[in-house]
């Protein structure tokens, strides 16, 4: 955590409890004793972040900023790597201003918002950027000294994956063996394709026609290329499918069902 005054003081008006946060309150060089505290972080919605190759969305963090002295002025932003000196990655690269609402019962306390777009294409270069992000945030107080914290809650960032599915043959007499193959791929931000993902484990499930529940019928490892071969017997008609749950550096991905009509 750092604390600091502010270089240039910043002038803002509370209109109906709602502060628009200027970048300037963030520049300072000397440690003071502010006592600004960081809750309540949440990072899109608490889902992962899961990116392919051309993906654009609007991230959004939530947080709650307190300090004895109230709230002026609030930011946060996503960094990546061993430090903030050292980070690799940040989203956006400089932290946005928030929009923070001070509570109508205890002026002490602002509930902050931030939204910003990430592109995949243009904000990940490389895949050691999957898995924990950090959220550092800041803010400032009515006595002008400022506070960051650099890991004031974390979110994931993760790969997006596609698995494929084919039964066969098609049709089939009852009893006989269906042969399902298909691949587990994901997006590598390095090489600007989707890559097969090796030695992961994937579902084989089958919905009966009619029904809307599948049941998972054996546990599949992916082979050289992310490829899925395994058997059935088939007992009705319906469909198959694979389901993968997920790493944590890849999102998960299922199959739509292929089906089999058995006679």
């Amino acid at each position: 955590m750092r604390t600091r005054p502010a270089v240039t003081a910043v002038t803002l008006a509370l209109a109906l409890s709602a502060l628009v946060v200027p970048a300037a309150a963030r520049a300072a060089d000397r440690t003071t004793t502010a006592g600004t505290t960081f809750t309540d972080v949440v990072v899109n919605g608490g889902k992962d972040i899961v990116l392919g190759l051309t993906t654009r969305k609007t991230v959004t963090i939530t947080w709650t900023a307190t300090d004895p002295d109230g709230i002026t002025a609030s930011w946060a932003n996503l960094w990546h790597g061993r430090n903030t000196d050292d980070a690799d990655g940040a989203l956006p690269l400089y932290p946005p201003t928030g929009t923070c609402t001070v509570s109508p019962t205890d002026p002490t306390t602002a509930a902050c918002r931030t939204s910003f777009g990430v592109d995949a294409a243009r904000d990940l270069d490389h895949n050691g950027l999957a898995g924990t992000w950090n959220v550092l945030a800041g803010a400032q107080d009515t006595t002008d000294d400022w506070t960051e914290t650099d890991v004031a809650g974390t979110a994931k960032i993760k790969r997006y994956a596609v698995v494929t599915v084919n039964a066969s043959p098609e049709p089939v007499k009852k009893g006989r063996t269906v042969t399902v193959t298909g691949r587990l791929t994901r997006a590598d931000w390095g090489s600007g394709s989707y890559t097969g993902y090796r030695g992961q484990s994937v579902k084989l499930q089958f919905r009966r026609k009619g029904t809307s529940t599948y049941t998972t019928l054996r546990t599949v490892t992916t082979g050289s290329g992310g490829a899925l071969r395994t058997t059935a017997r088939a007992t009705a008609d319906g469909y198959f499918r694979y389901v993968f749950t997920g790493t944590a550096t890849t999102g998960p991905a299922t199959a739509a069902g292929d089906f089999v009509d058995v006679r």
